[in-house]
């Protein structure tokens, strides 16, 4: 009756959830995160391609989709975990050096400042704040 997936791991962090038994509960919560573990994001069903991101035809919409849910289709899937590929850690890090990170810090003030005075010798004149 209680079997175990080869390689589960949390959807949020990656852990492994080789110490849980099937079928998950719905209080389950991933012991590394916290992350709750009956969520659509580690369904096999979970597909953002799709409409309402789930391919299962009759299961009612779930609106957080990382949140705990009752749905009685779920079935974790063993590679429900995606590592942030870094391209969005790039381009955050790319515009923070660009216009001087989201606090507007003295680094992005003395960026805005370059950038300013490159327009100026663009346009051949004084910028308006």
């Amino acid at each position: 009756m209680f079997e175990r997936i080869e390689g589960l791991v949390c959807w949020k962090c990656g852990a492994s959830l080789a110490a849980l038994s099937l079928p998950l509960r719905r209080q389950d919560e991933c012991k590394a995160c916290g992350a709750d573990l009956h969520v659509c994001r580690l369904c096999e069903f979970y597909d953002t391609a799709v409409a309402k991101s789930c391919r299962e035809p009759v299961a009612e919409e779930v609106k957080d989709k990382t949140r705990a849910n009752f749905c009685d289709y779920f079935r974790p899937r063993p590679d429900a975990f995606h590592a942030e590929s870094g391209e969005a850690d790039r381009a955050k890090s790319d515009l923070e050096a660009l216009f001087g990170g989201p606090s507007g810090d003295a680094a992005g003030q003395d960026a805005g400042d370059d950038a300013r005075g490159r327009l100026e010798e663009l346009f051949g004149g004084k910028a308006k704040p």
